[in-house]
């Protein structure tokens, strides 16, 4: 892999996490005039949620942004027909590079693979990539424990936990399994924060994690955007 270049952008928190995309390095020249942010989507059928990056011209607003995946399309391989969508080849819903992403018919679904094994996982690009970064910057250097400030869909603020209706994904940055049901992962038993799909991604996770992990107390609230 001589030679070979990617681009990383951090999208923001999202589902308890800091969210990154993967790019390649003909679009990393984006980030010069879009900003970038983590959406998560709740799959209507009721079966979890998936997160994707979404991109909008800084100039422009916001109201003009769009999904990452349907942008890079658009810019290299043209529009997306009526009746199409654009979707991600291996499931990795913020890997976008050009060769991961592929049309498919609306009425068709994604190709919908066996759960790979920790060791296939490891070999993917996109965790490679991700697990070389330092971690969230905004976890590393605050004494306390952030607790994020959670908004339903009408943006009115949901003071508790249990009042939310909040997907999480592996916190675990480069494992991007995302629980299907409401509390599916197991909770970090001190921070009470955090959540992982099993104790393989935990016990990789704890170097990190133990910096900052805290018994829960003295919260600090953080005021946060809708994450939908």
């Amino acid at each position: 892999m001589s030679g070979f270049k990617l681009g990383i952008v951090r999208l923001g928190r999202a589902a308890g996490k800091t969210k990154y995309a993967l790019l390649d390095e003909r679009d990393i020249s984006l980030v010069d005039n879009y900003a970038f942010e983590a959406k998560v989507e709740v799959n209507k059928d009721g079966d979890g949620a998936k997160i994707y990056a979404f991109a909008y011209d800084m100039q422009r607003g916001r109201g003009t942004g769009q999904y990452l995946h349907d942008l890079l399309w658009e810019r290299h391989s043209g529009g997306v027909a009526h009746g199409w969508k654009v979707v991600h080849r291996n499931g990795v819903t913020v890997d976008n590079r050009m060769e991961n992403l592929m049309l498919l018919q609306d009425k068709c679904s994604v190709p919908s693979n066996e759960e790979p094994s920790n060791k296939n996982r490891e070999q993917s690009l996109y965790w490679i990539a991700v697990q070389q970064l330092q971690g969230d910057p905004l976890e590393e250097h605050l004494p306390e424990p952030l607790y994020n400030r959670y908004y339903n869909s009408n943006g009115e603020v949901l003071l508790t936990e249990e009042d939310t209706c909040v997907y999480y994904e592996c916190h675990y940055p480069p494992c991007t399994n995302m629980e299907k049901e409401i509390r599916e992962f197991s909770i970090c038993g001190r921070c009470q924060e955090v959540r992982y799909c099993g104790t393989y991604c935990q016990q990789r996770d704890w170097p990190v994690h133990k910096r900052y992990c805290r018994e829960r107390r003295h919260l600090l609230y953080r005021e946060r955007s809708p994450e939908r």
